[in-house]
């Protein structure tokens, strides 16, 4: 923490650094991220004994405060008023790039809310990590975060993001992978390529790409495969030609699709003309999405 005198920190202006920390590897802490936490007068951390390890690391004497989901709202308050003071904080989460899928939104807002200036000091995040080394197109994606934890909610998000001709990247815990990828068997087209990154920068990172069948069967027959944090990739949805199929056929399909899901449309649809299911389907998918 800084020397400064008393008179000297009232005299300048109060900063909010946004500062990533590694996600796994100690060595992707860097030395800018370093030096900022060494400098404020306060870190506000997701998870101060947590964050108390990683501070221990790299020798950072800075004081800690807690920051999360159950106190966001009045530390928030406080940490706005110490600001205001002209004292400068630092946000870091467990780890990773903080607000991605963790607190600090609210604090955010209010700091531009006050004219506080906010300055990201970026470096690790599992979501980039995972789609620089996936394998899968990396020009547009769309980034989900956690998907529902009950498995009627979590199909339904899936059938959903399906419809997105964009590299979709969602976050999944060890309780619920094996779950998550079933829902994808049963839902996804298997020409579509999915890849499952675990335990990004950490002993066991593991990276695998293939059909969400060939994925099952693997994370199946290796139950160590399902333990860790991992992130899904899913190829985005091909963008079907309506011209390759008759108008009448065009038109049931968007009669069952104005009430059904797009698996259910397509199924339906399959038996009503007679044609192939998987076309039926990557149409129904890039008209849902519009």
């Amino acid at each position: 923490m800084s020397s400064e005198s008393v008179e000297q920190r009232a005299e300048r202006q109060g900063v909010l650094y946004i500062v990533a920390t590694p996600i796994g590897n100690m060595e992707d802490m860097t030395p800018r991220a370093v030096k900022v936490l060494q400098s404020v007068d306060l870190i506000a951390a997701e998870d101060t004994r947590h964050s108390g390890q990683l501070l221990k690391h790299f020798v950072i004497r800075t004081p800690l405060v807690s920051y999360h989901d159950h106190n966001e709202r009045a530390r928030t308050q406080q940490l706005i008023e110490k600001l205001l003071q002209g004292q400068q904080v630092a946000l870091i989460s467990d780890a990773g790039t903080p607000l991605v899928s963790d607190p600090g939104y609210q604090l955010v807002k209010a700091a531009q809310d006050q004219s506080i200036k906010v300055v990201p000091v970026p470096g690790a995040s599992a979501m980039i990590a995972a789609l620089s080394a996936a394998g899968l197109p990396s020009d547009r994606f769309w980034f989900e975060g956690f998907l529902p934890h009950k498995q009627q909610a979590r199909q339904q998000r899936l059938e959903a993001l399906l419809t997105y001709s964009a590299t979709v990247v969602c976050y999944e815990s060890c309780h619920r992978i094996v779950a998550c990828i079933e829902d994808l068997v049963a839902l996804i087209d298997h020409g579509r390529q999915i890849t499952i990154a675990r335990e990004i920068t950490k002993t066991f990172e593991t990276i695998k790409k293939g059909s969400c069948t060939d994925l099952l069967a693997w994370l199946k027959a290796d139950p160590n495969q399902q333990k860790g944090e991992f992130v899904v990739l899913i190829e985005g949805a091909a963008k079907a030609k309506s011209e390759d199929l008759p108008e009448d056929v065009i038109n049931v399909l968007d009669i069952l699709l104005a009430e059904l899901s797009v698996k259910q449309a397509s199924q339906l649809a399959a038996k009503i003309t007679g044609y192939k299911k998987k076309q039926l389907y990557e149409l129904a998918l890039a008209r849902k999405q519009g």
